[in-house]
C-alpha cells in the first residue's frame, strides 16, 4: 500500500487524557470547518470509548462549537431499534444530542426501521447521495474506534464489506450480538478530510500494532485500509494500547 499522507499517533498517559485532547482537537477541526463554509459534517462512532468524548462536547467543550451549523452522521450501526440500549443512536443521543442544541434537521441517524438490513442500508445511502451530490461525500471529521479484532466501523474481517468499493453504505456481519449491522465503506471513509481513532486499553494494543502496519489483506487488519487520499488519520492512543508499537511511533 502507498500511503498518501502518513497518520499522526498521539499517546497519552490514561483514556482522560486521551478524550481531553482528542476533544481539544475536533473543536478545532469543526471550527476551521466552519471557518470555510456555512455547516460541517462530524461522522460519529459507536461503542464505549467515544463516549467520555460526546460527554466533554456536550459540557465543558459546548461553547466553543456552533451546533446550529454542525450536521451529525453515524458511521455504523446495529439492526436494532433507535431505543434498544445496543443502539449507537442511543448511546450519541444520551451522551451528546440530549445536552446541547443541535436542530433535529441535523441529525442523520442510520434507519433501522426498514423490513431488512439491506433495506437499512440502501435507505440510508439514498439520504446521504441527496445530501451530498459528489462521487462520495467528503466528511469534514470522521470519529472511529478499533476492535480487537482490527475491525473499525462495521467492517469486520472475513465479510463483504470489506470488499465493497461502489456503494456508500452496506449492510455487514459481526462476530458478536447484535450481528447485523450497517456501515459507511471504505470509499467514503477515505474520502474524509480528517479521520480520529479513539483507542484504548492494553487488549487493543495488538490491533493497533497491525493497523500500523503496511498490510496488504484487509482480512488481517480492516482499519489498516483508512487511508485518506487527501485527508489526515490520527491515532488518539493511551498508553497501555501503544504498548506494542515500535519506539519510531
Amino acid at each position: 500500500m502507498v500511503y498518501p499522507v502518513k497518520p499522526l499517533t498521539k499517546i497519552y498517559e490514561n483514556p482522560d487524557e486521551l478524550t481531553r485532547a482528542a476533544a481539544e482537537e475536533s473543536v478545532i477541526r469543526i471550527n476551521e470547518s466552519l471557518a470555510r463554509r456555512k455547516t460541517c459534517t462530524l461522522v460519529l462512532a459507536g461503542g464505549n470509548t467515544p463516549r467520555p468524548l460526546y460527554q466533554l462536547l456536550a459540557t465543558e467543550y459546548a461553547h466553543r462549537i456552533p451546533w446550529e451549523n454542525v450536521h451529525l452522521y453515524w458511521g455504523d450501526e446495529r439492526f436494532v431499534p433507535h431505543d434498544h440500549d445496543q443502539s449507537n443512536y442511543r448511546m450519541v443521543r444520551e451522551s451528546l444530542l440530549k445536552h446541547i442544541s443541535v436542530p433535529s434537521e441535523n441529525v442523520h441517524p442510520i434507519p433501522t426501521e426498514h423490513p431488512t438490513v439491506v433495506d437499512c442500508a440502501q435507505a440510508y445511502e439514498i439520504h446521504l447521495q441527496a445530501e451530498f451530490r459528489t462521487e462520495f461525500p467528503e466528511f469534514d471529521l470522521v470519529l472511529l474506534g478499533l476492535g480487537t479484532d482490527g475491525h473499525t466501523a462495521s467492517l469486520f474481517p472475513g465479510t463483504d464489506a470489506i470488499l465493497e468499493q461502489e456503494n456508500w453504505v452496506c449492510a455487514s456481519e459481526a462476530p458478536d450480538p447484535p450481528k447485523e449491522r450497517i456501515t459507511l465503506t471504505y470509499p467514503v471513509l477515505n474520502s474524509a478530510k480528517s479521520v480520529f481513532f479513539l483507542v484504548s486499553g492494553e487488549q487493543k494494543a495488538e490491533a493497533v500494532r497491525n493497523a500500523s502496519q503496511e498490510v496488504h489483506d484487509r482480512n488481517a487488519c480492516p482499519a489498516a485500509f483508512i487511508r485518506p487520499e487527501r485527508g489526515q488519520v490520527i491515532w488518539w492512543l493511551d498508553r497501555p494500547a501503544a504498548a506494542q508499537l515500535s519506539e519510531e511511533k
